[in-house]
């Protein structure tokens, strides 16, 4: 089964408590917190209080993803807020493993980012360690963007390679993901499927956690 992750990026903030209400209702149980710093990403987000304030709306579980410049600053921090994860990049720290277990010694599970343009092979050597591989089907900064076609290939690489070593890190998806592509990327081995815009524009949006929770790729389909 499939897990849908709602971009809190794509709420609207001035009704933050009714959008988490409305994700909570409609199924979801896993939200995906994006964190700019207008240095790593050419724009701004939030920061560890909205976290703490999300926190404390839903019981879902929290990744925070880092798209930070020296994001080990605020594992601390985000900790404290409530998160239960935190994705870093690996253009950031091509040696990941001393953050990996930084964000485990505070007692939280790892996860290791890569953007379109890094190839996904860079990452493979490094899942072992992490709880979550989250791959970026657009340039990160900005929501709304169009899903790039290559991050299929990138899915099923990654796929392949965490079937083959027996691992146990979930593919996570961001970018342009929506109701028209999502069994593909399902299908080409994502676990969890990033829905910024996609799931806060939807008239529908238990019908689209729905959806997605029908898709499996095919390891899942043979357990």
């Amino acid at each position: 089964m499939a897990t849908l992750a709602p971009s809190i990026l794509g709420a609207d903030f001035s009704r933050l408590g009714d959008e988490i209400q409305s994700a909570d209702a409609a199924g979801v149980r896993f939200f995906h917190l994006d964190i700019m710093d207008g240095h790593f990403v050419p724009n701004i987000s939030y920061g560890p209080g909205i976290v703490k304030t999300i926190d404390k709306l839903t019981d879902g579980f929290l990744d925070a993803h880092l798209m930070l410049s020296e994001p080990e600053k605020y594992f601390d921090a985000f900790k404290k807020a409530g998160a239960d994860a935190i994705t870093f990049h690996l253009e950031v720290h091509p040696d990941p493993l001393p953050y990996a277990q930084q964000i485990r010694q505070l007692g939280l599970q790892p996860g290791l980012s890569l953007n379109p343009d890094m190839p996904i092979e860079k990452a493979l050597p490094f899942l072992a360690h992490f709880d979550l591989l989250l791959i970026m089907s657009v340039f990160p900064g900005f929501g709304g963007q169009s899903f790039i076609e290559d991050t299929i290939g990138r899915i099923r690489t990654a796929r392949e390679h965490i079937d083959r070593e027996s691992l146990t890190t979930k593919i996570s998806v961001d970018g342009g993901v929506d109701r028209t592509n999502a069994e593909r990327v399902v299908e080409a081995g994502a676990d969890i499927l990033v829905m910024g815009t996609a799931f806060f524009t939807s008239d529908d949006r238990p019908g689209l956690v729905k959806h997605v929770n029908s898709l499996s790729h095919q390891k899942s389909r043979k357990v």
